[in-house]
């Protein structure tokens, strides 16, 4: 008993027509593809205000349930700063970032405004 293959190409098998794919498709892999430009409509004032609203419900939050958290945002950096409190004295026990890179960071701003009104 003998079964039959039927092939609509005359003289390529089905295990044939594979590699060919399989091999144009590696010939293609060197190509670089450009990105597509996603467009991104990045409006700084409704993201502060974004920000400044989530700090005020984490504040919230965190009085709510008695934890020593604050929130705040550089105004200079315009990142937020966590500071860890003793809630009875006040005192901060830890800050994120610490005091040392906010204080470089304000540096580099300074610097920042400097060699930019030089250039000007």
């Amino acid at each position: 008993m003998t079964s039959e293959l039927t092939i609509n190409a005359p003289h390529q098998s089905p295990r044939a027509s594979g590699v060919a794919a399989y091999a144009a498709s590696a010939n293609d892999a060197h190509k670089v593809m450009p990105i597509p430009k996603a467009e991104v409509n990045f409006d700084a004032d409704r993201m502060r205000q974004n920000i400044t609203d989530a700090i005020n419900k984490l504040n919230d939050m965190m009085v709510a349930s008695k934890r020593g958290l604050n929130f705040s945002v550089d105004e200079k950096l315009g990142r937020p700063i966590i500071y860890v409190k003793n809630t009875e004295t006040g005192e901060v026990v830890r800050q994120i970032p610490n005091e040392v890179v906010v204080r470089i960071a304000h540096g580099i701003e300074d610097l920042k405004g400097l060699l930019h009104n030089k250039s000007s």
